[in-house]
């Protein structure tokens, strides 16, 4: 009930905050969650570590492109792509990217996951892929977590019949556009961490794979590097 009442309060004030941003929120993209602060954290931080100029960075998944947006104020250099399926989300994004000022060195495209960057010539040279996917089991948003669907899209929280079926795809197409040595994040579910590693480790793309844990060691976040 908390989180619904965050919700609707967020959509009724226009904006909300983010990893110490202000972000605009509208119907049709997903209100960012402070538990997904933990990935933008994450990614800041694998991005320091590398230590290299004008790191390139794609957002998949962006909703209202608050990781994007957040990266891109975090690593001054960074040239950011982000992506979603619907309107609602490229449009929030976009708004976010013009309100914060980054719109030369962050790019909001629209498609199914990274059929949005066809013909964009970034095969093998993206650093960082960031994905906040939806991870939720169609079973579950027909039961405990209906009350998510009566403010926020479908879109943003549905996942196939186990919750995992954006990790999959995502996993499996980042390769392409890694570079060797590349990094993958993913957000994931309360109790999905061991489920999406064994995603990377089958894939046998990924090396150096790891789970981070939140404040209450709960494994939030998954990533790996891309074999050179």
């Amino acid at each position: 009930m908390n989180e619904i009442i965050n919700v609707t309060a967020a959509y009724d004030k226009g904006c909300t905050q983010f990893m110490g941003i202000e972000l605009l929120v509208a119907s049709g993209a997903l209100i960012p969650r402070p538990e997904t602060e933990l990935l933008g954290a994450s990614a800041v931080d694998a991005l320091r570590q590398l230590n290299m100029p004008a790191p390139r960075v794609i957002d998949m998944c962006c909703g209202a492109g608050n990781l994007a947006c957040a990266i891109s104020l975090k690593i001054s250099d960074a040239r950011v792509w982000a992506s979603d399926l619907t309107d609602g989300c490229v449009d929030v994004a976009r708004r976010n990217a013009s309100y914060h000022g980054l719109t030369d060195r962050l790019s909001v495209l629209q498609g199914d996951l990274f059929e949005a960057f066809s013909g964009l010539q970034l095969d093998g040279i993206i650093d960082l892929i960031v994905c906040n996917p939806p991870y939720i089991s169609e079973a579950r948003l027909r039961g405990d977590r209906a009350a998510l669907l009566e403010f926020e899209p479908r879109e943003a929280f549905a996942a196939g019949p186990y919750g995992l079926s954006i990790h999959m795809r995502v996993a499996k197409d980042a390769l392409r556009y890694l570079r060797p040595g590349g990094i993958l994040l993913f957000e994931v579910g309360l109790g999905q961490e061991r489920q999406v590693t064994t995603i990377l480790e089958r894939s046998k793309g990924y090396e150096n794979i790891r789970v981070i844990t939140n404040e209450t060691g709960e494994g939030r976040v998954v990533m790996g590097y891309s074999k050179a």
